[in-house]
């Protein structure tokens, strides 16, 4: 059997089996999944744990399923941008994102983009993710934290350019 829910017939993509079979092989294969099934959370965790994209086609209910976008950012950080805003504004998650990927930190919600510790975690990984954080927090990092000089003048310079959009 060759799962591909891309080219499945309605009735196979209501089939839950068939379903399940299809995410373990490829996560977002849910994007072509019945609707009742993108809601279902068992099949909604096989999928981004496949494949953390996968969150971007899971029911909106389960985008404030703490578990699903836990299994998600793990996997993806990006798929941060798809969780619920409550999730977004979760200090557990977005810190599991920003340690995978520090230019997650963009997707955070605004009251995390203004803590410290999320912002330098972030800044850490990659130092582009400086230019998402709070413009205050970016005036005070860029004025002279040993985490900017340790980084050089790249997230400088990234923070001058997004006070200048800003």
């Amino acid at each position: 059997m060759n799962p591909d829910l891309s080219n499945a017939a309605a009735k196979q993509s209501d089939d839950r089996d068939f379903v399940l079979a299809a995410v373990k092989m490829s996560g977002v294969a849910i994007r072509y999944a019945s609707e009742r099934l993108r809601a279902d959370p068992e099949v909604a965790l096989q999928a981004v744990r496949q494949n953390g994209r996968a969150l971007e086609f899971v029911a909106e209910n389960l985008r404030r399923d703490r578990k699903i976008v836990q299994a998600a950012v793990g996997k993806w950080a990006i798929a941060l941008q798809f969780a619920s805003p409550e999730l977004r504004d979760d200090r557990d998650i977005v810190l599991r994102a920003v340690r995978k990927w520090g230019v997650a930190v963009k997707h955070a919600s605004e009251r995390l983009r203004a803590d410290r510790e999320i912002v330098l975690t972030a800044v850490k990984r990659n130092s582009a993710a400086l230019k998402y954080a709070s413009h205050e927090l970016r005036a005070e990092l860029k004025d002279g934290h040993p985490l900017v000089r340790q980084l050089g003048m790249g997230a400088v310079t990234l923070s001058r350019a997004a006070d200048e959009e800003g």
